[in-house]
């Protein structure tokens, strides 16, 4: 008979593609186990999910609103129908384990498969645990993270250093740098900064990059500028006079591994799976966690690596002085592009999706 999983998470693209690439290794290891996911309704999993060939199921639940505390009243009872919810999904589908990756999902149907006892992995991607999966891994049968230091949040004998599961797909970078430059239209004599403010694009990056755009390409280089299709529209209206062969301006960066293949440098969010994917990559790093996160974990995934000199770090509310002259100054500084790139390398964990697939399939023996 099949083995039964149930994956839960998402929210942003940083818990989807992490997600999808366990259950990709789950199929690799097994091709008969059957996955089934479940999500928030009206969050991105919803689509990205099915397009990338599994069956999703949403939940009715929110996260906490801070910009509206009225919004937060109705919280206890959609946690509540959630639960109830991710109980039937549950008996319904026979699940033999539950993983949790993060997201609004997670919670309510991690925490009803531990009451129901279901043994249950949590994928903790950040340097520093949010309260949720704080209060699961009590019960969790085994914690797979990316950094040391761990046990501050959860029981040391449960904690595996696995990394981060990443897009395969979007790390595969070698030999590819002429066909990269050629699919960007991009001169190869030139240095090439990528600037990705992730899936749904970053507001203080592409403030920055517009308002020092002239400096840029005074600098002779060339950008391909991930932006978000929210940003798109004003950014093309603003900037049409600006935006010369030398600078390519996109909503969505369909081949990531195109856009780091033709990257000389990069400047990003410091999400968990985007510093997993840049530590593949091997690539001089600017990092500019973004404020909007809970506990602020981005500022403390960015650290880690500015602490290894694996990375610069630009906080978010100094940006706009500091970001384009800390680029200009790494362009022109060999060594320490060279350095940052070598050291970036060296915290990369390539083989986490199957690592953490194997514990799933452990745990159901």
């Amino acid at each position: 008979m099949a083995n039964k999983v149930i994956i839960s998470g998402g929210g942003t693209g940083g818990h989807i593609f992490p997600a999808i690439a366990i259950a990709n290794a789950l199929r690799q290891l097994q091709p008969d186990v059957e996955i089934l996911f479940v999500g928030a309704n009206g969050k991105m999993e919803m689509d990205r999910v099915p397009a990338a060939g599994y069956e999703i199921v949403g939940l009715d639940i929110q996260g906490f609103n801070r910009q509206s505390m009225l919004k937060n009243l109705v919280l206890p009872f959609r946690l509540i129908a959630s639960m109830w919810k991710a109980r039937k999904i549950i008996r319904q589908f026979g699940a033999q384990a539950a993983v949790g990756v993060g997201g609004y999902a997670s919670g309510p149907l991690l925490l009803v498969a531990n009451m129901m006892g279901i043994p249950t992995l949590i994928q903790e991607q950040n340097s520093y645990a949010g309260l949720t999966n704080k209060r699961l891994g009590k019960k969790a049968k085994r914690v797979c993270v990316a950094y040391d230091n761990m046990e501050r949040f959860f029981p040391a004998e449960k904690i595996m250093i696995t990394g981060n599961p990443i897009r395969r797909s979007s790390v595969q970078i070698d030999g590819k740098r002429e066909e990269a430059l050629n699919a960007f239209a991009l001169d190869a004599t030139k240095k090439t900064v990528l600037i990705t403010g992730g899936s749904l694009g970053a507001k203080t990056l592409n403030d920055c990059v517009a308002e020092g755009l002239d400096r840029l390409l005074d600098s002779n280089i060339q950008i391909v500028w991930q932006c978000g299709s929210y940003y798109y529209d004003k950014l093309s209206e603003e900037l049409k006079d600006k935006l010369t062969d030398s600078v390519k301006l996109m909503p969505f960066l369909e081949r990531m591994d195109y856009a780091y293949a033709a990257a000389d440098f990069i400047i990003a969010r410091a999400g968990a799976g985007t510093i997993s994917e840049l530590a593949v990559v091997g690539k001089p790093v600017i990092l500019v966690p973004s404020p909007n996160v809970s506990d602020d974990h981005q500022t403390k995934n960015a650290l880690a690596l500015a602490e290894h000199k694996a990375a610069i770090m630009v906080n978010d509310l100094t940006a706009r002085m500091h970001l384009i002259n800390e680029l200009i100054q790494l362009i022109e500084d060999e060594a320490t592009a060279y350095e940052l790139g070598e050291n970036i390398k060296k915290m990369a964990l390539l083989e986490a999706d199957v690592v953490i697939a194997q514990e799933v399939l452990k745990m159901i023996k």
